[in-house]
């Protein structure tokens, strides 16, 4: 770990950042050039008392995920991102894995569209970063760990995740989530990691079994589904996918599809962040 470098690196990265990118407003009297460091621990979702001690080279070795939270919030390019896990003394994540990070590019679009749920998904389903409108619409979906990473997993093997979507839409949202993972496993034949998935799918659910089965392939790009919010109840939403060059990432918007829509999620921003109870799985965003 090369905390000297580390430290410079973060502090010339901070200043280079204006408010208005990360979505803070730039007040009369600001004086600071770029963020403070208390907003990059906001954006980050770690302590102050951290961010200024790896800013000053007195840290401990940050974790891979900090590492990752720290460029999600400084809005680090792909080679940017590389060179901060270098310093910290980690392996970058893989280009072609899953467990990687959201595109910088991605990240400053999930900011350019402000009040409209969006999402930055692997081609497997992980969510890897979202705005603040779609926590409000849907829960954190970036908490999740091993296999509950992946939406399909989760939809396959956790009742609870269906919950808040209408039971006569949940066909529809199965036979998608099976034909999307099949495309992808296409794309990535002999990746043990979407073989290991559809393995222990198999093994967990007769549904996913039914469906694998079948063979339909499709990549998602638009749909419209229903999501029954526990706040302010149902919601008809039209859902765009943007794919990467590679389909590797995907950016997920989803609008209202109707005035009723837009009221109520017009409501949900005023009421603001209601705490998911801890065993929820989140509402079914794809």
């Amino acid at each position: 770990m090369q905390r000297d470098q580390l430290a410079d690196f973060l502090r010339r990265r901070r200043k280079t950042i204006r408010p208005a990118e990360v979505g803070i407003a730039d007040g009369p009297r600001r004086r600071t050039t770029g963020l403070r460091r208390e907003e990059v621990a906001m954006l980050a979702g770690m302590s102050v008392d951290y961010v200024v001690r790896l800013e000053q080279g007195r840290s401990s070795q940050p974790s891979p995920q900090l590492l990752g939270a720290l460029a999600r919030a400084l809005r680090l390019s792909d080679d940017e991102r590389d060179h901060l896990f270098h310093l910290a003394g980690h392996r970058p994540p893989l280009a072609d894995g899953v467990a990687r990070l959201a595109r910088a590019g991605l990240i400053r679009m999930l900011d350019l569209l402000g009040d409209t749920p969006a999402l930055v998904l692997s081609d497997l389903g992980e969510v890897l970063a979202q705005n603040r409108a779609a926590i409000l619409l849907g829960g954190d979906h970036t908490r999740f760990s091993g296999d509950r990473r992946y939406l399909v997993h989760r939809w396959f093997t956790e009742p609870a995740s269906r919950a808040a979507s209408p039971p006569e839409e949940h066909e529809h949202q199965s036979r998608q989530l099976v034909a999307d993972l099949r495309a992808a496993a296409g794309r990535r034949s002999g990746d043990p990691t979407v073989a290991g998935l559809v393995d222990r799918l198999q093994a967990a659910s007769a549904d996913f079994r039914r469906l694998w089965a079948e063979h339909e392939v499709a990549v998602r790009r638009a749909d419209r589904k229903t999501l029954l919010h526990p706040r302010v109840g149902r919601l008809l939403m039209n859902c765009e996918t943007l794919l990467t060059p590679d389909q590797g990432q995907l950016l997920l918007v989803l609008s209202p599809a109707d005035a009723e829509a837009r009221e109520r999620l017009e409501l949900l921003r005023v009421l603001g962040i209601e705490e998911f109870p801890s065993g929820a799985t989140g509402m079914p965003l794809r």
